[in-house]
């Protein structure tokens, strides 16, 4: 699906096979407890694990997709590896202090983590952003699955051959088997009663046009919940990470950002709410995902109240937007990559990662804490279309996955959805996930104490 949006365009230097290697083992080294330095390389590097090079040049391209996927069982899943034509060998060659791993493992890491094919194609949605439907996790179906985390998987067990020592998965605030990153994007405050409104004048039924009206002049806006949210938030043990949209003007392209501005009550209000263990971040309007100056004024307004931030909308150009917030020198961590149209792993990873620079073929300095679940996705009526009692054993397999791997769970819960007239994606569907991820001892975490744990 080519864009009709005018793309930047594409700088990338030659992504070498050293390159791809470190990359990946640097994020395999973060997702378990002191693995060794230097154990791996490529065939013929007489690294105690060696992987097979397959890329064949694919990395001095730039088409945005590989040779479609081999299928391969791995502890108990189908998983598609690309960059794999051994079909006749097994995954893992095994000898007495020595691993081949037979499948390009590496190569398929980089490919999925990096977001390659996000950089490389022209696919745009009307917001600009790169879409689910462009995307191998839709083509090959395996958007709720951590690919990257299961090839993990199987380096762990080469180490764990090669050391005769068992690795250790990263475990949360010291004990707990995962984490959980609990956000809401504060894009209204003052709009609850328009689309009630509308309806009734719609039906002609003025008289509760009149109602609708009157509590708007005399009363608080339902959405203008804030407290309540944070108290929701609190009763589960978590602290909640509000995104401030600081622009209320709409985007040059016509998009809506904010329905409300920053007055001294409101930022009186936040400060209390800082106060009492929320944080605040940045939610960046339409338009600064590609203008660093304009960024740069948003993050003047905010200051010194944000910690992290998200572009509204999701809105992410992979060609410009990572360098950007690097140039900023503002945030230690992003939280906009998770596709609109489905829950899952946009990246196929279901950890904080750095993003991929293609310009200068390193890694960003700001961590990634990738989105996998936002309300809107779950109802939309462009997206999912899930009714209220299918939501929680819907998203239920992702957040095994998610524990499975001692990842981390970042949930989007938009303050209006915490209207109590909400009985599809309201504060009942909310609350059983909550409930949930708590029963199975998630460690809830704001994007600070992330970075920190990760950082250290």
């Amino acid at each position: 699906m080519p864009s009709a949006i005018a793309l930047p365009p594409i700088s990338a230097v030659p992504v070498s096979a050293e390159m791809r290697l470190a990359y990946v083992w640097r994020h395999f080294r973060m997702a378990y407890v002191n693995v060794p330095e230097a154990l791996i390389g490529h065939v013929g590097s007489q690294r105690p694990i060696e992987v097979a090079d397959l890329a064949d040049g694919f990395f001095q391209g730039q088409s945005p997709y590989p040779a479609a996927p081999n299928y391969r069982n791995w502890a108990g899943q189908q998983l598609p590896f690309f960059f794999d034509n051994r079909n006749e060998e097994s995954l893992l060659s095994r000898q007495p202090d020595r691993v081949v791993v037979n499948a390009d493992i590496i190569s398929a890491a980089f490919y999925l983590l990096s977001g390659w094919q996000e950089y490389f194609s022209d696919a745009r949605d009307r917001h600009g952003r790169f879409p689910y439907s462009a995307s191998v996790q839709k083509q090959y179906g395996f958007v709720a699955l951590p690919v990257v985390n299961y090839y993990f998987d199987v380096l762990k067990t080469a180490v764990e051959h090669v050391t005769g020592q068992p690795l250790i998965t990263r475990r949360w605030n010291c004990s707990a088997p995962f984490a959980a990153f609990i956000t809401h994007d504060i894009d209204s405050l003052r709009s609850a009663w328009k689309a009630p409104a509308k309806a009734a004048l719609k039906q002609g039924q003025l008289g509760r046009f009149g109602r609708q009206l009157w509590r708007r002049l005399t009363q608080p806006d339902a959405w203008d919940n804030l407290e309540t949210v944070a108290d929701a938030v609190a009763e589960y043990g978590a602290a909640s990470t509000f995104f401030i949209l600081p622009e209320s003007r709409p985007g040059a392209d016509g998009t809506p950002n904010a329905d409300y501005t920053l007055t001294p009550a409101l930022r009186q209000r936040l400060a209390k709410l800082k106060q009492q263990g929320v944080k605040i971040g940045l939610h960046g309007s339409i338009g600064t995902a590609a203008d660093l100056g304009q960024l740069g004024r948003e993050i003047e307004t905010l200051k010194p109240n944000h910690e992290g931030l998200r572009f509204h909308y999701l809105r992410w150009e992979p060609r410009t937007t990572p360098a950007l917030v690097e140039e900023s020198g503002s945030f230690a961590y992003d939280s906009t990559l998770g596709f609109a149209e489905h829950f899952g792993f946009r990246n196929s990873y279901c950890l904080p990662f750095y993003p991929f620079n293609f310009s200068t073929g390193a890694a960003c300095k700001f961590l990634e804490i990738p989105l996998h679940v936002m309300d809107a996705t779950l109802r939309h009526p462009n997206y999912l279309q899930l009714q209220p009692e299918e939501i929680l054993p819907t998203l239920r397999p992702m957040f095994e996955e998610i524990e499975r791997f001692g990842g981390v769970a970042t949930v989007l819960w938009h303050n209006d959805h915490f209207d109590p007239a909400n009985l599809v994606t309201g504060p009942r569907q909310f609350a059983e996930i909550m409930r949930y991820l708590q029963q199975r001892g998630v460690a809830f975490l704001t994007g600070s104490q992330i970075v920190a744990e990760l950082c250290c």
